[in-house]
């Protein structure tokens, strides 16, 4: 579990970026930081490998003060992946794979059999691993990204908009295999968006937090969109303006065409088929 008590980040020129913020984040979950640019949200996901050290208060992993543990031997055992993917561009894919691996002590023969293993877990194919990072699309950058976090096999894995850089299309395709991904590995993954729908797709809590890391609301997704007590809450998700109410209408073939509040069409829910007794 990774607990924040009380903490506080002042910078030097007066601007404070968190102030008095607490949060249990549950071990093997995904806990996303959600809100507007300047909310603090990736100030507080750094506070956790110390890239940024708080001002005041304490963030504690399975109840250790992390203000104990060394910062570099602390990031190489939490995966990090950032919103370019931040790759070595003169080194091939397998071997920013295994960088955290080789620096940890394993042998350049087992750092890279462990790259080649989350290449599959991640969905790259195995050849792309002696191609540079250069000669990847975007989206497969990232993936290799989200390999290259994984690769020292972490329980914490801390995720800054990682897939802000990429299209439309190859962001949905991105989230889904990290849902994928989360589902068979049960990692303890803090992830910043201001993303609104990335949040809902990911999250098993979501925080939505306003300036200076104050929190306006956590929960689940269930919980948010059913909040509409909230002014702000309901402002920043839609509620009041009925942007994320739907609307179902039944088609000629017996299925529900599910649409916005636009009325732009989203899917349909199969009609559902009597099944026979089986006794």
């Amino acid at each position: 579990m990774i607990e924040f008590r009380d903490v506080t980040k002042t910078y030097p020129d007066g601007t404070t970026a968190v102030e008095d913020f607490s949060l249990s984040i549950p071990s093997h979950t995904t806990t996303v930081l959600l809100g507007s640019s300047g909310c603090g949200k990736t100030t507080l996901l750094r506070m956790v490998n110390r890239m940024v050290e708080p001002s005041a208060g304490s963030v504690l992993i399975d109840d250790e003060d992390i203000a104990s543990v060394e910062p570099v031997a602390l990031r190489r055992r939490i995966g990090y992946v950032m919103q370019h993917s931040g790759l070595l561009p003169h080194r091939r894919v397998i071997d920013n794979i295994a960088t955290v691996p080789r620096l940890n002590g394993a042998s350049r023969a087992d750092a890279r059999k462990r790259g080649y293993e989350l290449m599959e877990i991640v969905g790259l194919d195995a050849s792309l691993g002696t191609r540079y990072p250069g000669q990847l699309s975007g989206g497969q950058q990232q993936r290799v990204g989200v390999a290259r976090g994984l690769a020292s096999d972490p329980n914490i894995l801390l995720m800054d908009e990682p897939f802000g850089a990429v299209d439309p299309l190859v962001r949905v395709e991105l989230q889904r295999e990290l849902a994928r991904v989360q589902s068979e590995l049960k990692k303890t993954i803090i992830f910043v968006t201001h993303d609104i729908d990335e949040a809902l797709t990911l999250g098993d809590q979501i925080v939505v937090l306003q300036a200076g890391g104050h929190v306006a609301a956590a929960g689940t997704p269930a919980e948010l969109l059913a909040n509409r007590q909230d002014d702000f809450v309901s402002r920043f998700l839609g509620l009041d303006s009925g942007a994320r109410s739907l609307s179902a209408e039944k088609t000629d073939d017996g299925e529900l065409l599910i649409s916005d509040a636009q009325g732009r069409p989203l899917g349909v829910v199969a009609a559902q088929t009597d099944r026979a007794d089986p006794s």
